[in-house]
């Protein structure tokens, strides 16, 4: 399973972004998709997260300013407004099965948030 990472790149505090994920290589669906950030010296953090079923979870700090979306089960979107400089970070798409449980990681992709 690949999952392919898309959309980084350098915004002006107030701006936007959107973040694509396609996964492939696989037959089977994914029971969750989301995505991660890891800002330098911290750990890796979930943004956002949204099942098959279209339930969304976001974390405190992007709620009101973060969309997460899916389409066709193996693409998954992030829908980035009102970008703050703490927003700066690496993003991770992440894709789960289950039966057994396996998680897949996406390659990464930065994102900046600076004047």
């Amino acid at each position: 399973v690949q999952l392919q990472a898309s959309g980084g790149g350098l915004v002006q505090p107030g701006g936007s972004l959107r973040l694509s994920c396609a996964a492939s290589g696989s037959g089977r669906g994914f029971v969750v998709m989301g995505w991660y950030r890891q800002a330098p010296g911290k750990e890796r953090e979930l943004v956002a997260s949204i099942t098959s079923a279209g339930r969304p979870n976001y974390a405190d700090s992007v709620k009101g300013r973060f969309t997460i979306s899916r389409d066709a089960k193996t693409t998954v979107y992030l829908q980035m407004n009102m970008l703050k400089p703490e927003d700066t970070a690496v993003y991770y798409c992440n894709a789960v099965q289950v039966g057994p449980r396996r998680d897949f990681w996406g390659q990464g992709t930065q994102v900046t948030v600076s004047s």
